[in-house]
């Protein structure tokens, strides 16, 4: 046995983190690896942390009707049958998630940053999105979707008229995305300075960017832990999670559910 991995019996594990899944039927491997995160990983956890984009996209609450839908929905709410608490953060594309979805999943919904105090540490949460502020016409777009009364139409329409609609905004987002550098698609380092600010926390762990990595800022006093996307139906796979143990220390684990040093 290796040291680590006496680290990890002696501690138990107190709160996992996971975003940008996509989940879709036609990714039948990435669904199937997250399928195995829950059955596994997940319920050896006390808490487990959704932060956003789950879903590749999220058409309401009425979509659970969806057989892929309430596949996921049922798999997420055996885990919280499992004694495991359960948290969402809204991404980009799931955000029309609502209680209609946390009360079939069994999990409860937070605004986005939330802040927790878990195993003796303060930790800010975030999709991510909302602090890519160099896109600006990324952020025009969030700001239209996001307010209740274009929520509130948008969800009036069909189901099957809402999932065209989404169709051809994911269709442009893909086209306009060509266009646009990483740097513009990432993190503001300003907008970050004012997240640290706003949760009064050291630590941030987030998604949304795809870029996962650990940045210690301000000669470390400062922790932002970005979170991997998933994607298993390709000759290489990625993903991966990030777990808090009982003694206060963050691991950062890659697909194959091995340790990030």
């Amino acid at each position: 046995m290796t040291d680590f991995q006496f680290m990890q019996k002696a501690q138990p594990t107190v709160a996992l983190f996971v975003s940008d899944l996509h989940l879709q039927a036609s990714l039948p491997r990435t669904a199937a690896a997250f399928l195995a995160f829950l059955q596994t990983h997940a319920r050896q956890t006390q808490r487990l942390y959704l932060l956003g984009d789950i879903f590749e996209y999220w058409a309401g609450d009425d979509d659970l009707a969806t057989p892929f839908n309430q596949q996921i929905a049922d798999a997420i709410k055996a885990v919280r049958e499992h004694g495991v608490e359960i948290f969402w953060i809204a991404g980009n594309r799931d955000f029309l998630v609502s209680q209609g979805f946390a009360d079939a999943a069994g999990l409860t919904l937070l605004d986005d940053p939330h802040v927790v105090t878990l195993a003796g540490r303060t930790l800010a949460l975030a999709h991510g999105d909302a602090q890519c502020t160099d896109d600006q016409a990324y952020m025009a777009f969030r700001a239209q979707v996001r307010q209740p009364a274009y929520q509130q139409q948008f969800l009036a329409m069909p189901l099957a008229q809402r999932k065209a609609i989404i169709e051809g905004m994911r269709k442009n987002s893909q086209d306009a995305n060509q266009n646009k550098s990483y740097e513009i698609m990432d993190v503001n380092a300003g907008a970050i300075d004012q997240l640290f600010a706003q949760t009064g926390t050291d630590t941030l762990i987030h998604g949304h960017t795809h870029r996962p990595a650990l940045h210690r800022l301000d000669d470390g006093k400062r922790l932002r832990y970005v979170l991997p996307d998933w994607e298993y139906d390709v000759e290489t796979p990625r993903g991966g999670w990030i777990s808090l143990t009982a003694d206060g220390a963050l691991h950062r684990y890659d697909a194959a559910g091995t340790v990030i040093i």
